[in-house]
């Protein structure tokens, strides 16, 4: 692993002679109100369509960086920005994008690099692509390793994620998510999280937390005060949580409490929830309700609480505003400036840039700002005042990378999903592996044995299917007769005869449906729809299926993929429940023979080679054979 200066030490890492980057300076003279104004916006560049379109319907992604973009960067002394999975192809498009973005941000008048940040949680939410860099399995499979290994985990992924982000030019990790998960139904946290228990929550967020910032890493804690106890997804809606006060201290605030006493991070992300125990003053939404306040625009929440009473010194950065829970309510100029009154340091996507008729979004937004500082709207010594804190933590992290381009490409190239950083995902995939305990069996019931068996997979679809039965080939010692359902096939009438051929059946299920904040973001709402009525029918014909393994006795067992809270379900059906916690694998991977970490695990358990030594991190509570629709979002009631 790459050897980093640490930071805090006041040294930014800078370009070497040759690097076409030129070091970052220092200001001595204040600058004007518009250039603080820029260094607190954090921009999407997600998706740029050169040719006219309608607004919000650009999906070009934008792997290199226009000219005019370059120049708005450039021209408004922009802050940051913040890259997705489309913006990411491979080492040497990844290292020429950031080298270009850093390049705008030399021209400006401030000269200030930018923050170029990411969601690279690992697990669910993972933006580099799986097959070129190291993704893991998530928190929660982090979490099923604590009572045996610590915070080895989260200490190991944390500099390896932060190791192959450094590489590319990528300075901000939106990660670790130390929300702690106590809502089952939760649709947006779950296996985002690392437990229940906001202690073991603390523990591993901290060690991930201090081994990306020890690696160079800028770390941001979201979603602070907390997106543990929410059934319904900021990104389409504004959630509110219950709490009384002292649950919000010894659950919700807890870890944050905990990781910015010991580890000072360097960011932490606000959170799109009603927190009335925190703050029960009301703004006047744009269609005139009266709603309470958010945390990302509740001066009692981000200035009272987290400045004052906790203590945090770092910069706060806001989640999406173009997520629902701050979009539907608020204007994006009254959003940006709301939230700056409150406390925030940055906007993140505060404006939507997606073709050059939009780009004189970004001069309306920062005039609409400076307006409000003139007229005491926002208050110019805060202003000032962020402005510094920003400066200053540039000022801590190597933000530009070292060498030349070529040279930085051999590094990434070496670095990036190495065979040792590939050993170590697979050493956490091995280490998650839960045996679900069960009411019915005991937990006194054996893995079905799979040699000389006709073995059928019931998998969500054909993907997972194929790196099941690849892992399971693989890791026999003589080959398997392997039959699989996808349920994404239109035709299941074959499945009966098929499962009354099995000797062994093994299901694996992932719930709950993916969310935009899995998916990318809000530009990928209208995806939503189609893929709720589908994941019903998924749920339903499950069902229907396990329904026939049960009465036919055949031995069965199954996976729950991401949230294991499903195995009160599902697992009533079979003799033998497992957790993986994940369920990461790629076509291009599979076809080139790799079935992914999760894969590679769970056959060597199926097999009987490793024992599953994994620990739930969360409560799994027995349900009812019944399975309920999935609630629709409610726009009204309702991350990054």
């Amino acid at each position: 692993m790459s050897s980093q200066a640490q930071p805090g030490a006041g040294q930014l890492k800078t370009a070497s002679p040759g690097s076409e980057l030129p070091t970052s300076k220092k200001q001595n003279s204040e600058p004007a109100v518009r250039q603080m104004l820029g260094q607190k916006l954090m921009l999407d560049l997600r998706y740029y369509c050169q040719q006219a379109t309608p607004a919000g319907a650009c999906r070009t992604p934008l792997t290199s960086l226009p000219a005019e973009l370059a120049g708005l960067i450039s021209q408004y002394n922009i802050g940051g920005v913040i890259l997705f999975a489309e913006n990411l192809q491979d080492n040497q498009q990844i290292i020429t994008l950031n080298r270009q973005l850093q390049q705008a941000a030399a021209s400006s008048a401030l000269k200030q690099p930018l923050f170029i940040s990411i969601d690279q949680e690992g697990g669910r939410v993972a933006r580099l692509p799986r097959q070129l860099a190291t993704s893991f399995s998530g928190n929660m499979a982090i979490g099923a390793t604590y009572p045996l290994h610590g915070n080895h985990f989260a200490t190991l992924s944390g500099t390896i994620l932060a190791d192959e982000l450094l590489a590319l030019g990528i300075n901000v990790n939106f990660a670790p998510t130390v929300d702690v998960n106590v809502n089952p139904d939760n649709p947006v946290i779950n296996v985002r999280a690392f437990a229940e228990n906001p202690a073991v929550v603390a523990e591993l967020g901290g060690a991930m937390t201090a081994a990306m910032q020890q690696r160079g890493v800028i770390a941001a804690l979201k979603h602070f005060p907390g997106h543990g106890d929410t059934h319904v997804d900021s990104h389409l809606g504004l959630p509110r949580v219950e709490h009384s006060r002292k649950q919000i201290d010894q659950v919700d605030l807890l870890p944050f409490t905990e990781i910015i006493n010991k580890q000072q991070p360097g960011m932490i992300m606000t959170a799109h929830i009603q927190y009335p125990a925190l703050d029960s003053t009301t703004f006047t939404a744009k269609d005139g309700q009266q709603m309470l306040k958010p945390a990302t625009l509740s001066r009692a929440i981000l200035h009272d609480l987290l400045r004052q009473q906790l203590g945090y010194n770092g910069l706060i950065v806001t989640d999406a505003l173009d997520m629902a829970g701050i979009s539907h309510f608020f204007s994006p100029h009254d959003a940006v400036i709301a939230t700056f009154a409150a406390g925030a340091d940055i906007a993140l996507m505060p404006v939507k840039l997606q073709g050059p008729a939009e780009l004189a979004n970004l001069a309306a937004l920062l005039t609409a700002l400076e307006q409000a500082v003139e007229n005491g709207e926002l208050d110019r010594t805060e202003l000032r005042a962020s402005y510094q804190r920003i400066i200053k933590l540039k000022q801590q992290y190597p933000l530009l990378p070292e060498g030349t381009a070529a040279a930085q490409l051999a590094k990434a190239d070496k670095l990036l999903g190495s065979p040792a950083h590939r050993q170590a995902e697979l050493a956490l995939a091995q280490a998650a592996i839960t045996r679900i305990p069960s009411a019915e069996h005991a937990n006194k019931a054996t893995l079905p044995a799979l040699n000389g068996k006709q073995i059928v997979l019931i998998m969500p679809d054909s993907n997972k299917a194929a790196a099941l039965s690849l892992a399971l080939q693989q890791q026999s010692r003589q080959p398997l007769s392997i039959r699989s359902l996808s349920l994404l096939q239109d035709d299941l009438s074959e499945a009966g005869t098929l499962l009354a051929q099995a000797d062994v059946v093994i299901s694996g299920f992932i719930t709950p449906m993916p969310s935009l904040a899995e998916i990318g973001g809000m530009d990928d709402v209208s995806a939503l729809g189609p893929l709720a009525a589908r994941y019903q029918r998924q749920q339903q014909d499950f069902l229907s299926l396990l329904r026939q393994v049960k009465q036919s006795q055949t031995p069965h067992l199954f996976i729950s993929l991401r949230a294991p809270y499903d195995a009160a379900i599902y697992g009533q059906y079979a003799d033998v429940s497992l957790a993986s916690y994940a369920y990461n694998s790629e076509d291009n991977a599979i076809a080139a023979g790799d079935p992914g970490a999760t894969y590679t695990a769970l056959a060597r358990v199926l097999l009987g080679q490793a024992e599953p030594t994994g620990s739930l991190p969360v409560t799994v509570k027995p349900a009812s054979t019944e399975l309920a629709a999935p609630a629709k979002p409610n726009k009204q009631d309702s991350a990054h």
